[in-house]
């Protein structure tokens, strides 16, 4: 029997659920091994019988936990989809105000109508057995997790800095240009992309598993540049969690 599936989000602009739709018309042997039973970007069905989840978004609201907890207890496999699920992503960066003054900005006199608590990652709730990184994910990389979800294999995500995808690129390193990147402690992966049109990497596939902090501050030092710069830099993505590496 084929394996099912099902999408789901939450706060979240569900571009990474578009980028997994645009990785499905070419590769949509993967439909032929795989049942998806709900995924309300591509298909009406809502079917509750699944074994994998998808999940994009991240949560934001306490109303939110037991939805998704749910959705855990159905799934034998939890994939957070994407930079807002792994890590809180954008939606993070409120967290850095206090949150009543977020919400009179947002929604001015109808703040009280809207809940909302400090925003965390899928993992920050319940227990996530993987993740794809990105804003948004990659599609190829996509395709090579589910598949190795399918052999029983640990999925094939990067734990290496993003600048040795710089190097394999033969990039000129932005410190040199005098810019600033994040790439020295952010996941490899993305093939440089940023980077390689001149843009600093902002973190979006998150940090690796031990980031090397004194290097980091280094290479900053050396530059002129300061943590608190390196702090602004990881808001975009790594509101979070920059206090793992800022302190």
């Amino acid at each position: 029997m084929k394996p099912k599936a099902a999408f789901f989000d939450f706060t979240c602009c569900e571009g990474c659920q578009l980028t997994v739709v645009d990785s499905l018309q070419t590769h949509l042997d993967l439909l032929d091994v795989v049942e998806i039973v709900q995924f309300r970007e591509a298909i009406s069905e809502r079917g509750e019988d699944y074994a994998v989840a998808f999940v994009e978004g991240s949560i934001t609201r306490e109303s939110d936990e037991a939805r998704l907890k749910k959705i855990r207890e159905q799934a034998a496999v939890l994939v957070a989809l994407g930079a807002c699920a792994h890590l809180g992503g954008v939606n993070a960066i409120k967290n850095l105000a206090p949150l009543d003054d977020v919400r009179r900005y947002v929604y001015g006199d109808q703040a009280e109508w809207y809940a909302t608590y400090a925003t965390r990652p899928v993992s920050a709730v319940v227990k996530v057995d993987a993740f794809i990184p990105g804003c948004p994910i990659d599609r190829e990389e996509f395709i090579a997790v589910v598949k190795a979800l399918l052999r029983g294999k640990k999925p094939p995500i990067p734990d290496y800095p993003m600048c040795m995808d710089c190097k394999m690129k033969e990039n000129v390193c932005l410190f040199d240009k005098g810019s600033y990147c994040l790439g020295p402690i952010t996941r490899a992966g993305c093939g440089a992309i940023c980077p390689s049109f001149g843009v600093g990497c902002e973190g979006c596939r998150g940090l690796i598993s031990n980031p090397n902090r004194e290097s980091m501050l280094n290479v900053l030092a050396e530059h002129g540049l300061t943590p608190q710069d390196m702090a602004m830099q990881m808001t975009m993505f790594g509101a979070y969690d920059a206090s793992q590496i800022v302190k």
